[in-house]
């Protein structure tokens, strides 16, 4: 689902570096790329592909295909099936369909409707053991019987492969195939088509190695250490030896490999013995607003849901000020030290401590938003919100104050009943931070929390992501493009990437933690000083800093990000039919970087005299001491200064 923005903030439509390369003749080439989560969400690769489809399409119309396994549930909840429109590729399926196998093709239902090739594994199996005999014969790579998902991924690499060779042969003497290729799961089909020498140009893209992710799993200084593992040591310790031989052979044999951050990069370039030839950074379909200033409503209104939330999860023993309240948030796999949820709640420990040596009125309230296990519902915030819902309900229509307010007094009721409204309380009532874990996904059919994740992100005022391990990160760029304030880090390719574009992205709303360089404990103490500062700003401050994180928006937009495809695909080309496509391989990206425009219409926060968002949820501080004037050449000029020109990959620095 598109990201929305507004269009009345600042942006970069109309204004990006253009692009200088040759345009590639799609109308006589066809793109397929091939993934194990085409139309089969398993985790940020189904992302990956579901926002880029819209700008692939838009650019290869009906020669672009997504090939990946084949699911019953998925298609039919997901595709509409269809006739391919090329015989080539219907022929090409025809002979895969007459030797037994089952092949389906339709229409994947999302934003641009890209063709969907999907081959059934089931219908294969009974050929593995001849295919691994291939496999070995070829490449020497070995796959043990008890591995299934790498035993799967033969089966489909060896039908993509089949395919290939069958659509090469009806396309004769100009063939002009890309084949794109997503992980080690993918990088089988790759791998034998290499080897069996059919002539198409492969692009193979790694986000995130292998050996890389076990390694950070088990607390290993993998960054400081780059060099110094021995690699397939470590995979055979782990079991994962076969894995990583198919990830790093893929590696060898694509004409271009590209990964999707540098911090990526300088990994691969150690684990799989091979420097990216291009970095593709992952990208966000972004839809924009017609309404001004409308995502500064959409915060105000999804924090009043967050609000209620609270008051039913805190009945009997709200004891601070909702008006006063922050919400900050971490989401993500439940990886307890790869996703830093170690070292923010030793961060939060630190803030409640500052927030209350300096007498100050705010309370945090954090969300762990991480699935694990679960056997239920807590049944006493269930009776919360229950208890709440009704308390609201029968409350008299006349009232002088604000439902909410009354609410918040009701829930609290004075210092004598509360022993008796809740016999226990969730630690001691002078903390100024809060914890709740939320051991699932965000759904709006929720009984507790009934918010979608989009929703829940504008509701919030930070989201803190300070992982250890994330070769993208996705968590913090969705902040971004919904003007939400975020903490990353330079071991994150996000974070590496505004590093990039911006000179200083803290005043943009991208905090980045240096877990790269600093020891844990000046990482915490860093951590801690952002969020401390953080919670020092004023209601005005956090708007302001709110439509300068937006103004990002762009920086993110696969409209953008999509190019570097484009020359991944070109560099392919070259290399794989170099009579045909002509360019230079050593030539960096032909980009001039970004030229931040002055706004177009209206500055990119309010004006002093009318406010950006016609209901506030917090309550406006009128002391002049923190007002801060807002001056719209003043903001264009920072854009100017501090927005860089695009990365190029180049020489990174290694550890300490």
């Amino acid at each position: 689902m598109p990201l929305s923005r507004s269009l009345s903030m600042t942006s970069l439509s109309g204004v990006l570096p253009a692009w200088e390369e040759e345009e590639l003749p799609v109308e006589d080439l066809l793109l397929f790329e091939v993934a194990w989560e085409v139309t089969n969400k398993v985790g940020g690769i189904y992302t990956v592909l579901q926002t880029k489809a819209k700008i692939t399409v838009d650019e290869w119309g009906e020669n672009y295909y997504m090939m990946g396994p084949y699911y019953e549930h998925n298609f039919k909840t997901q595709v509409e099936a269809c006739e391919p429109p090329n015989p080539a590729v219907r022929k090409a399926m025809d002979a895969l369909i007459h030797n037994g196998y089952q092949v389906h093709f339709g229409r994947w239902l999302i934003e641009g409707s890209p063709f969907v090739i999907l081959f059934d594994i089931g219908s294969a199996a009974w050929n593995l053991d001849r295919w691994k005999g291939d496999l070995w014969e070829t490449c020497q790579i070995g796959l043990p019987y008890n591995d299934r998902e790498a035993n799967d991924s033969v089966i489909l690499g060896s039908l993509i492969a089949w395919f290939f060779k069958e659509l090469i042969d009806q396309l004769g003497d100009t063939p002009n195939v890309i084949g794109h290729f997503h992980e080690w799961q993918a990088g089988a089909g790759l791998i034998l088509s290499r080897c069996r020498k059919i002539p198409m140009a492969t692009v193979f893209t790694t986000h995130a190695t292998l050996l890389g992710r076990y390694l950070c799993a088990g607390n290993a200084d993998f960054y400081n250490n780059l060099d110094k593992f021995n690699v397939d040591k470590e995979a055979g310790e782990r079991h994962i030896y076969h894995r990583c031989c198919l990830e790093r052979a893929a590696v060898h044999c694509a004409h271009v490999f590209t990964t999707v951050s540098q911090i990526t990069a300088v990994e691969a370039s150690h684990m799989l013995h091979r420097k990216p030839d291009v970095v593709t950074p992952n990208g966000l379909n972004v839809k924009k607003f017609s309404a001004m200033h409308e995502f500064q409503n959409l915060h105000t209104t999804s924090k009043a849901c967050i609000q209620e939330f609270i008051r039913g999860h805190f009945y009997g023993h709200l004891d601070f000020d909702l008006d006063k309240t922050l919400f900050f948030f971490i989401a993500g796999r439940y990886e307890f030290t790869n996703k830093g949820a170690d070292i923010f709640l030793e961060s939060l420990s630190r803030l409640n401590y500052l927030l209350r040596v300096h007498k100050n009125d705010m309370t945090v309230v954090v969300f762990f938003i991480m699935p694990a296990k679960t056997n239920n519902f807590n049944v006493e915030s269930l009776k919360g919100q229950a208890v709440r819902k009704q308390l609201c309900s029968s409350m008299p229509n006349a009232t002088p104050k604000p439902p909410g307010k009354t609410c918040n007094r009701t829930h609290c009721g004075d210092k004598q009943d509360k022993g008796r409204a809740l016999a226990t309380t969730d630690g001691d009532t002078l903390e100024s931070t809060r914890i709740i874990f939320h051991p699932e996904f965000l759904s709006s059919t929720s009984p507790l929390l009934p918010m979608d994740y989009e929703d829940f992100v504008r509701g919030c005022n930070l989201g803190v992501f300070p992982s250890y391990y994330e070769p993208w990160g996705y968590t913090p760029g969705e902040c971004t493009v919904m003007g939400i304030p975020s903490v990353t880090t330079n071991l994150s390719g996000f974070g590496c990437f505004m590093e990039e574009h911006v000179s200083d992205p803290a005043a943009y709303g991208v905090y980045i933690v240096d877990r790269r360089f600093r020891s844990a404990e000046e990482s915490c103490n860093q951590l801690t000083q952002f969020m401390f500062s953080f919670c020092q700003q004023s209601l005005r401050q956090r708007i302001i800093q709110r439509n300068r994180t937006e103004r990002l928006s762009d920086l993110l937009d696969w409209r953008y990000l999509g190019r570097f495809y484009v020359h991944a695909r070109h560099l392919a080309l070259n290399r794989a039919f170099p009579d045909k496509f002509k360019m230079d391989p050593m030539a960096p990206l032909k980009t001039e970087g970004f030229r931040y425009p002055r706004p177009y219409s209206v500055p990119a926060s309010p004006s002093a005299s009318v406010h950006s968002t016609p209901h506030h949820s917090d309550v406006e501080d009128d002391d002049d001491d923190d007002y801060e004037p807002y001056d719209e050449d003043e903001e264009a000029e920072r854009d100017r200064l501090n927005i860089k020109a695009p990365f190029v990959l180049g020489d990174v620095q290694e550890g300490k």
